[in-house]
């Protein structure tokens, strides 16, 4: 399905709310898209190529739209997607000037990188067709594979099908991939970003790594032990050295607040206050057990919290990038001010946001 006319896609940044270092391990996470987006826009042209342009980071490119990148650049996600698109019967046959610009703060914890993915497939497919109903599904799992399985990346499942899929989800990262939306729109999230750039592969990889490795040997003692299912941490973690011991704990405790989340999330009407303890029990095991947090991400959080909001946490894997925190709408701008004299680059007022779209 080619057009002759201008196509504009467009695809939100995302917040975790709870489940943060849980969807590699195959475990529900909860996240929503916000109103923070990445933008597509696209000419037809006469050359038969692709030729993007990104000021945001003041880059360009061009290539054939027969070009099948069978030599693949590490973190070259443009490239990634074409390789998968193909598989799945999605074959550009015109060329297209085209232009991504965006207002998602670029390595910050808002999934800029991914929102750039989500937008690609959806440009991709609704453009030139594919092989099978296009669904927002199709796209998440399309990117998820471009981003993440074609660069045996460390990362999970969370942030391509919240962008694709939108508003606030619960998603069963495991094989099966299954999600929820929640009905209730939850009001009064902010952001702040500490202007401190991550290491996402290094830290996630670090991450991942003692995590997996801690329950495998709890398999190993119990071959009965589900991650998914179990309650008990002091039943298994005797089995663990000292250094392995916090990444079990976090998986298991983080996997439990998630649980309650949804659960308080589901209620008509939400309780701030009991959703904002929740955020801030996440958080702890973030900072004291898995130790992802800066001094700067911590003295924004705890701004945040004595100015009022009911709850804060880092987002992202870690080692800086962005906060978010729940606030009464009352409350809003003094938090917002508390988080900025904290010592923040930016900090602002964000709402939950639709999926990903098309048109032209």
């Amino acid at each position: 399905m080619t057009t002759t006319s201008e196509v504009i896609c467009k695809a939100p940044g995302r917040i975790c709310l709870f489940g943060d270092h849980q969807d590699y391990l195959g475990l529900p996470i909860i996240a929503c898209a916000i109103n923070r987006f990445i933008e597509l826009s696209a000419i037809p042209n006469e050359a038969k190529t692709f030729q993007i342009e990104m000021p945001n980071i003041k880059s360009a490119r061009s290539f054939s739209i027969d070009e099948n990148f069978e030599l693949l650049q590490k973190g070259d996600h443009i490239a990634s997607t074409i390789r998968v698109v193909k598989r799945y019967g999605c074959i550009p046959n015109r060329g297209y000037t085209i232009k991504l610009i965006g207002d998602i703060p670029i390595n910050a914890g808002l999934s800029s990188s991914s929102a750039v993915v989500v937008v690609w497939v959806r440009f991709l497919l609704e453009t030139f067709g594919c092989s099978y109903e296009i669904t927002d599904q199709l796209i998440a799992k399309i990117a998820y594979e471009a981003e993440v399985l074609e660069h045996n990346s460390p990362g999970g499942k969370m942030d391509q099908y919240t962008i694709a899929i939108g508003d606030i989800i619960f998603l069963q990262t495991n094989e099966n991939t299954k999600y929820m939306k929640i009905e209730n729109s939850l009001e009064g999230l902010i952001v702040g970003e500490s202007g401190i750039s991550k290491n996402t592969i290094r830290l996630l990889g670090d991450l991942k790594e003692k995590a997996l490795r801690s329950i495998q040997i709890v398999k190993e003692h119990d071959q009965t032990f589900n991650l998914a299912t179990t309650r008990s941490i002091d039943k298994y973690i005797h089995f663990l050295s000292k250094e392995l011991k916090p990444f079990f704990y976090a998986s298991i405790k983080n996997h439990q607040i998630t649980q309650e989340a949804l659960v308080a999330l589901n209620k008509k009407p939400l309780n701030y206050q009991k959703i904002g303890s929740l955020i801030n029990d996440h958080h702890q095991v973030l900072k004291e057990i898995l130790k992802i947090t800066t001094p700067k991400i911590d003295a924004m959080i705890d701004a945040a919290l004595l100015a009022g909001a009911y709850g804060a946490k880092i987002v992202g894997s870690g080692g800086g990038g962005s906060i978010c925190a729940l606030s009464s709408k009352d409350n809003h701008q003094k938090v917002i001010d508390a988080i900025i004299n904290a010592g923040a680059k930016d900090a602002y007022s964000v709402s939950i946001s639709s999926s990903s779209n098309y048109s032209f």
